[in-house]
């Protein structure tokens, strides 16, 4: 049941009808940040020690790799549509370059569920692009991933910055590549909506609510939130936590180092209610937000033209794959703004996705290599909806001028920032469908009045992932 306290809006004679049924680098931190520059590709080059052949990439970087004409591979992801076909066309250039055979393995979430049953079976994958920290934690403690050797480290060393280095670390071993990232600090507005209702981009969460309410007026639902996967309402609270609370404190929630019941906590959803209490504000309300997906979240937002279903969708530099699909523009039908500033500074969270070796082999480590270099990245980049953490991968690769602005700023933050929070939790409690952190985020979506009883149940859960 909803709160009989959460605030709904008359329409008048504008009223919108709402449809019922319809995932994670860095957020600008000021204005100025968009033109932060990126280190232009140079010697890229790896120093493989198994010696073998060279490719040279467009922009003049060259790459050894060996030859490994006949070796098959097994890579598992969970990245389903143009994810997995544009991941594919890396997978393909890693086989023109080596000769290597590559099967791509669909997963799904929970991955280190989906890798625990193929293990068990005697069949597990050679490669695994696992989406959390905590899941290459637990890879590790499980005893399945396996270290990269020296041409691997070196490929790192050259392109990543020291922060992107160590979240691919466990026990002072380095286990992860980390291919893409995310930036989780994006809120993509439709240019029309934006137009007709005179709304300009805010700065403050206090101005975000502001220009909620002029899109509302100016007949247009103001938000499209994609309720039905959990992992998109831990990137809002993440977003308000680490803005409000400061990293100290994120990195000790994160750790589990104080509860979910700390007052830090509460100010967070608080400040959260003061959007999802608005009925009118979500498209299709709580009801309505619950049951649509993050794809539908980023349709309903950019189909309709300057009538859409709502003005305005939260979530990463990811969304621009989705935007097209909806045969809008990045740039001109949609722009993006970083996520508003809650306490002094905005937000600087970010995600990804870090390449595992489940198999040691030679092949295995010579795919860590490629994706630990900027021809690998390079071929996704120009697909679009990729962002990567490279810093030697030339700008210039990227389809359009916002997710170049995107990756400039990405790369120009160097070790500061911030990662997904519930993604560095066990995946029991941040990364599992209908539990832990994303079952009780739904429900308060439903409920956010309820904040006491929304903190109890995160730290209940917490406790019990964590093993307190």
């Amino acid at each position: 049941m909803r709160s009989t306290g959460r605030k709904t809006r008359g329409r008048d004679d504008h009223r919108l009808r709402f449809s019922g049924r319809t995932r994670r680098l860095v957020a600008v931190a000021a204005a100025g940040a968009l033109a932060w520059g990126v280190t232009a590709c140079g010697d890229g080059g790896g120093d493989d020690d198994k010696g073998g052949g060279a490719s040279t990439a467009p922009g003049g970087s060259s790459l050894r790799l060996p030859e490994l004409d006949g070796q098959k591979l097994d890579v598992a992801a969970v990245w389903t549509g143009p994810e997995q076909e544009n991941f594919k066309k890396v997978l393909a250039e890693f086989e023109e370059r080596t000769g290597a055979e590559v099967t791509f393995v669909p997963a799904q979430d929970p991955i280190v569920n989906f890798l625990g049953s193929k293990i068990a079976g005697g069949a597990p994958p050679d490669v695994a692009l696992l989406p959390q920290v905590g899941a290459v934690k637990q890879a590790v403690q499980k005893k399945w991933a396996k270290p990269v050797n020296e041409a691997v480290k070196a490929q790192l060393a050259k392109n990543f910055a020291q922060g992107w280095q160590d979240l691919g670390v466990v026990d002072g071993e380095q286990y992860g590549v980390y291919f893409k990232a995310a930036n989780k600090s994006l809120v993509w507005y439709n240019t029309a909506v934006f137009a007709n209702a005179g709304a300009e981009e805010p700065k403050t969460w206090k101005e975000f609510l502001a220009t909620a309410r002029t899109v509302y007026d100016s007949g247009v639902t103001p938000v499209s939130i994609g309720g039905a996967d959990g992992w998109v309402l831990t990137d809002w609270f993440e977003n308000v936590y680490l803005s409000q609370a400061g990293p100290e404190k994120y990195d000790r929630l994160a750790a589990h180092e104080i509860k979910w019941t700390d007052p830090s906590v509460k100010a967070a959803l608080t400040t959260l209610a003061e959007l999802f209490d608005e009925e009118d504000y979500l498209a299709g309300g709580a009801d309505g937000a619950l049951q649509t997906e993050f794809p539908r979240s980023v349709e309903q937002t950019f189909t309709g033209g300057d009538q859409p279903k709502a003005g305005m969708v939260f979530e990463g530099d990811f969304v621009g794959v989705n935007v097209a699909q909806a045969k809008a523009e990045v740039g001109k039908d949609a722009k993006v703004f970083p996520f508003p500033a809650v306490g002094g500074r905005p937000p600087v969270v970010s995600g990804g996705d870090a390449a595992v070796l489940l198999k040691d082999s030679a092949a295995g480590q010579a795919l860590l290599t490629f994706l630990a270099s900027p021809e690998a990245a390079e071929v996704w980049a120009k697909e679009g909806g990729f962002l990567s953490p490279n810093k030697n991968l030339d700008s210039a690769a990227y389809p359009n001028d916002v997710q170049r602005d995107i990756a400039k700023a990405l790369v120009g933050a160097g070790d500061d920032f911030r990662f997904d929070l519930s993604d560095q939790t066990p995946q029991a409690f941040g990364g599992t469908p209908g539990k832990g952190m994303w079952k009780v985020l739904q429900d308060f979506l439903k409920d956010p009045d309820d904040v006491a009883g929304t903190q109890q149940r995160l730290e209940a859960e917490a406790a019990k992932a964590y093993g307190d």
